[in-house]
């Protein structure tokens, strides 16, 4: 299957014209890649080794270790300081302040709006359905010649499921901007994701992290996935140095370990499955919906005062009650064992009025 984007996308005409003329800054660390025994490029200190030198810019080690598990080509993969860097990089290197707009599933991931107020570019919400799903033909009716990004999570944070497949692929068959699909939480999920397809859609940028399945949020290390062409644009304006040496090497030693990884996903998925099944049965949960995420989403009696009530037992959940079609919903992340009994056991516990 060959998609039939690559007759109507043209990456110059979604980035800004000064981006593509723009000369980026060259550190020392990229005009000279290779070994040596004594460097003096760099004012750098030459005592407290290895901090004293600045990191690799391009992450290169890192890279290859990343694509090997990933499955794609070292120059398909951007590495940035969480996900929320590229996230910032694509609307700065495509929407023009004041212009431009992006289009959006609504709700969604609120970073996604906040980089486009950073950059004063208009932020179009299209609600989902009751199912929180999306039509694909909807977000399109929501586009004008203006419009250059769509942003999808799937699975969607807060609701935690994941998107229509045939949804997905129709919006990249059907838009001539760049949909970025964020799959923090992809890991999770019963479905394979999309970074297999990148090769039939050069308007695909795929967004994932290390915050989640690799137990690794404190280390700000997320990653964006695309045509060799659109990698290249996110790292001509991304600052120079913008993975940290301790973020690198950690990484790197983590990344030796995926036999942890898998186990911790397995737990999470039958620690979810047993507590999905458990708040079925609470009086106080009026819903649990579908989930492929470390988290679910729960419909209560009130959410607002079920939230304090958890906060006077030590328990902080997420209350999104404020947040569009998720009215009395309270997020729960999946913890320990230990921790998701915690819940269950003050949940139990909750006096639930009589017809409330």
């Amino acid at each position: 299957y060959v998609s039939t984007i690559s007759n109507m996308f043209d990456l110059k005409h979604i980035v800004r014209e000064h981006i593509q003329r723009l000369k980026p800054y060259s550190s020392a660390r990229d005009e000279f890649q290779g070994d040596a025994s004594v460097f003096l490029d760099a004012n750098e200190n030459p005592y407290n080794a290895p901090f004293n030198r600045y990191p690799d810019p391009r992450q290169r080690a890192l890279k290859e270790v990343i694509s090997r598990i990933k499955g794609v080509s070292s120059d398909c993969l951007f590495l940035g300081n969480g996900s929320d860097e590229p996230i910032d990089l694509i609307i700065r290197a495509c929407c023009t302040p004041g212009e431009d707009n992006i289009v959006a599933i609504d709700p969604t991931y609120g970073m996604y709006a906040v980089a486009a107020d950073v950059n004063a570019v208009e932020y179009r919400r299209v609600a989902l359905d009751a199912h929180y799903q999306f039509r694909a033909d909807a977000l399109l009716q929501a586009c004008d010649p203006n419009t250059k990004l769509i942003f999808l999570c799937s699975p969607n944070n807060p609701t935690g499921n994941s998107l229509c497949s045939d949804e997905i692929r129709a919006l990249l068959e059907a838009f001539d901007g760049i949909v970025v699909l964020d799959e923090a939480y992809i890991d999770f999920s019963s479905g394979p994701g999309w970074v297999s397809r990148l090769n039939d859609y050069p308007n695909l940028l795929i967004l994932q992290t290390f915050s989640k399945a690799w137990g690794m949020a404190g280390i700000r290390l997320g990653m964006a996935m695309g045509t060799p062409e659109l990698i290249a644009i996110l790292n001509k304006i991304k600052y120079p140095y913008n993975v940290n040496i301790l973020t690198q090497q950690t990484a790197m030693k983590a990344l030796t370990d995926t036999r942890s990884q898998a186990e911790w996903v397995r737990t999470i998925l039958e620690e979810r499955q047993r507590l999905c099944e458990a708040m079925n049965r609470l009086p106080a949960v009026l819903e649990v919906y579908p989930t492929d995420a470390n988290f679910f989403l729960i419909r209560t009696v009130n959410a607002n005062q079920i939230y304090a009530y958890l906060v006077e037992k030590g328990i902080i959940v997420r209350n999104r009650s404020s947040v569009s079609l998720c009215g009395q919903c309270l997020r729960i992340t999946v913890g320990s064992p230990g921790e998701n009994q915690a819940l269950l056991d003050a949940l139990s516990a909750y006096p639930v009025a009589p017809n409330s």
